[in-house]
């Protein structure tokens, strides 16, 4: 009855058929337009906790293979679904949802707790998962975050490679320039902005495995010295820095530490320097992690809203000298990796079981819609200590990147690119 209750008020597009553990189907038609999805539940328990607690129960249902998608349909198929629906009713289940999500988003601050010593034990659980599972999604240079595409039409590599060269372009480098990687992931960032712009870069990870494959790659590279990569806490880092990017790390930051965060980045840059902070953003007001998410896959995560990001930037007396809004950018990057991941799930299966693979399709399919339907989106927020330091307008990154593209593939440093590349800051009188 809790179940029915739910569901009839929730599905007004497409229609969802329950069938119960007693094998009962119960028929939720919301209109014409909308996908048609089957599920069934096998276990009576579920009908109240889904009722209670439906971002945790789905997921860990569908884990231990107790809700499944019935009739050739998909975790995918059943989340597009449910998403639309919640877009529709403006995210509002039911009043009892509704105030376990207030309670949530009161201990969000002990949830999101990244000390240096839980910072390293979160990190651990997600990044320090088999390399192989990796190679399996993601595309050659393991980027683990939003690609970017121009026209909607590249696949993955370009994508990935399409990136970097946006990134490196907002921070004006030039080469010789010393720039920090906070959250430096496999390396990938890092080596393009040494190996093809040479820049002399000092990566910074928690994770252990991602710190052994990243050194293992400037080395192959021969880059060793020019992209050297440390296991190392942000906030412990010493030192100057002309540029300082990092993506897909703020994520992991946690909102007691927004501060922390920057300052530190306010300290590290030189007097004229250049940041670029890429992250997974909110549409929403401030909020909470979705329970699932910060129990198996991001312990201490959290997405956060754009007023939050920018009240601990004004606090810490940073220039904000430009903001980006990639919307639909990350629901395509993860279309690819949930594309791939089904593709090798075999192979997924052999390295962990089918219980991480149901997780890790849960994972994959509930990300993609949450940036199609519930408001996800990704920020690029370029940062200096002046508000002189990039010019005064945005022409510089469109010219940086056709001038990279003219000579993609090189291999080299792209002398065309520093040539064209206007200065950071004008002459006085000019």
């Amino acid at each position: 009855m809790l179940l029915d209750r739910l569901f009839s008020h929730l599905i007004t597009v497409g229609t969802l058929e329950l069938v119960d553990a007693d094998g009962v189907t119960h028929c939720y038609r919301g209109g014409e337009d909308g996908p048609h999805v089957t599920i069934r539940l096998h276990d009576k328990g579920l009908y109240t906790r889904i009722f209670v607690n439906p971002e945790l129960y789905v997921g860990e249902a569908y884990m231990n293979g107790t809700l499944t998608v019935e009739n050739g349909g998909t975790i995918y198929d059943f989340l597009v679904l449910a998403t639309m629906n919640i877009e529709k009713a403006g995210g509002s289940l039911h009043p009892f949802a509704n105030f376990v999500k207030r309670i949530d988003i009161k201990l969000r601050r002990f949830y999101q707790r990244n000390s240096q010593l839980w910072a390293r034990k979160n990190v651990a659980h997600h990044y320090d998962l088999s390399g192989e599972l990796y190679d399996l999604f993601l595309d050659e240079d393991r980027q683990y975050s939003c690609a970017y595409f121009p026209t909607g039409d590249e696949d993955l590599e370009t994508a990935q490679k399409l990136k970097k060269q946006h990134i490196a372009a907002k921070l004006l480098l030039e080469p010789g320039q010393k720039v920090l990687d906070i959250g430096c992931g496999w390396g990938g960032m890092g080596l393009y902005l040494a190996g093809e712009c040479g820049a002399d870069v000092k990566g910074v990870t928690l994770s252990q495995e991602q710190l052994k494959r990243a050194r293992a790659r400037a080395e192959n590279a021969g880059l060793a010295e020019t992209a050297r990569f440390d296991l190392e806490d942000y906030r412990k880092v010493e030192g100057q820095f002309d540029r300082i990017v990092s993506v897909g790390m703020f994520e992991h930051v946690g909102v007691g530490y927004y501060r922390t965060y920057f300052r530190k980045i306010r300290e590290l840059l030189t007097d004229d320097g250049v940041a670029l902070v890429h992250t997974i953003g909110r549409f929403d007001p401030p909020g909470t992690t979705n329970p699932w998410i910060r129990k198996y896959i991001f312990p201490g995560g959290y997405i956060p809203a754009l007023s939050e990001i920018m009240k601990a930037i004004e606090l810490e007396g940073l220039w904000v000298t430009d903001v980006e809004v990639l919307r639909l950018h990350y629901a395509e990057t993860l279309k690819h990796w949930r594309d791939r991941f089904d593709a090798n799930r075999e192979k997924a299966a052999a390295i962990y079981d089918e219980t991480f693979c149901r997780m890790w399709e849960f994972y994959l399919a509930g990300s993609e819609v949450s940036f199609r339907f519930l408001g996800n989106n990704n920020f690029q927020i370029q940062l200096a200590r002046k508000q002189d330091a990039v010019p005064l307008t945005r022409d510089y990154i469109t010219d940086w990147e056709r001038s990279a593209n003219r000579v993609a593939g090189s291999g080299a440093i792209n002398e065309n690119v520093q040539a064209e590349k206007p200065a950071a800051k004008k002459k006085k009188g000019a």
